[in-house]
């Protein structure tokens, strides 16, 4: 009975020893920190690593995580200067920089933060319009960030970034805005496409100016190399005309080629022929009435050769048709002078075959 009391109680000395010593170290994770209090006052803070603390007369109290946190919040109604209510989102980021202040400087340093993030956000925007509230988040940011870091570092907190998620206005101010967005970008692609209309006028205005600047250009060159060929041209012609000396005869023969072309328009009622040119047909007229007797006679010696005769033959008719010609060249110079009057003496025609005439 003694022994079974013995080893009893040698059991429970044994499970006591265990359990002393098991309260006596305590191992602190890495980025952790615990308080401990000896007889209810502050003792110290357990680093991480391995501790000994003294069994039921120091308090280790729970870990306190040393690292960043973020923490988001819950949409806030605030009022705008214009008083308009909008909702607002926001993400805290701090770290706890002094576990006993964090412990002891604040019954809970969440809520704390929370609260405080809310008010100060609500003097923030309160300040502001709703439109320079959208387009000032940076602004917000840093005086939020600027406010909490002052307040919460006697709390043994640090915060490193206020950053605001969603800012949610009314309704209907969602739909005004977008009305006026809307409006805003259809005035944009207007002015745009006014833009590219006139500049695309401006630009097919300066091509026809360009197109037009090159073509005149093109024709002037056309009409000046057209007027140097003529030149030159005529001048070839001219010195040819003077280098080979023209018989008289060629020359009306050529206006004799060139008549049936003057009386092909309809309005050559009346031809004005030379004088030089009647003596030139003349000539042409004597030379072949010459040349017709010795071709008779040639056929009379020959008369086998038709070849001969055929040239005897268009010669007289060559020279049947000079006679005819001249004829009515020189018929035609009558009629000139009668209409228009002798060109040497300047006087019409009837007033000279009177002057001619002797007096009653």
């Amino acid at each position: 009975m003694e022994v079974t009391t013995l080893l009893i109680a040698a059991l429970l000395i044994a499970l006591l020893a265990a359990f002393t010593v098991a309260r006596a170290v305590r191992i602190v994770p890495q980025a952790r920190a615990r308080n401990v209090e000896r007889l209810g006052r502050y003792h110290r803070t357990l680093q991480p690593g391995l501790n000994f603390v003294i069994p039921y007369i120091d308090r280790v109290y729970p870990a306190l995580d040393l690292r960043e946190q973020v923490v988001s919040f819950a949409p806030q109604p605030v009022i705008t200067e214009d008083n308009l209510v909008v909702e607002i989102d926001t993400v805290l980021y701090f770290q706890v920089t002094n576990p006993r202040s964090a412990a002891y400087e604040i019954a809970s340093y969440l809520q704390a933060v929370e609260q405080l993030t809310v008010t100060t956000l609500r003097n923030v925007v309160g300040s502001m319009d709703l439109e320079k509230t959208l387009t000032s988040r940076d602004s917000i940011n840093s005086q939020l960030r600027g406010v909490l870091d002052d307040a919460t570092g006697k709390w043994g907190l640090r915060v490193n970034r206020v950053e605001i998620k969603a800012i949610d206005p009314p309704k209907s101010i969602k739909d005004a805005m977008e009305k006026q967005m809307r409006a805003e970008r259809d005035k944009r692609a207007s002015i745009l496409s006014a833009e590219g209309q006139r500049q695309s006028q401006i630009l097919t205005a300066e091509g026809d100016k360009q197109g037009a600047i090159l073509r005149a250009e093109g024709d002037r060159t056309a009409a000046i190399l057209k007027a140097e060929g003529q030149s030159r041209a005529i001048d070839e012609v001219f010195q040819a005309v003077h280098r080979n000396d023209p018989d008289p005869k060629l020359l009306a023969y050529q206006y004799l080629q060139v008549l049936p072309q003057l009386a092909q328009g309809e309005g050559n009622t009346l031809w004005m022929i030379p004088s030089e040119v009647t003596s030139a047909l003349h000539s042409i007229s004597r030379a072949f009435t010459e040349t017709l007797p010795q071709s008779a006679a040639t056929r009379e010696t020959n008369p086998s050769d038709e070849p001969s005769t055929r040239a005897a033959q268009d010669a007289a008719q060559a020279a049947e048709a000079a006679e005819e010609a001249v004829a009515n060249a020189s018929e035609a110079e009558g009629i000139r002078q009668i209409t228009s009057g002798d060109t040497r003496t300047n006087q019409p025609f009837t007033d000279r075959q009177n002057s001619a005439l002797p007096p009653d």
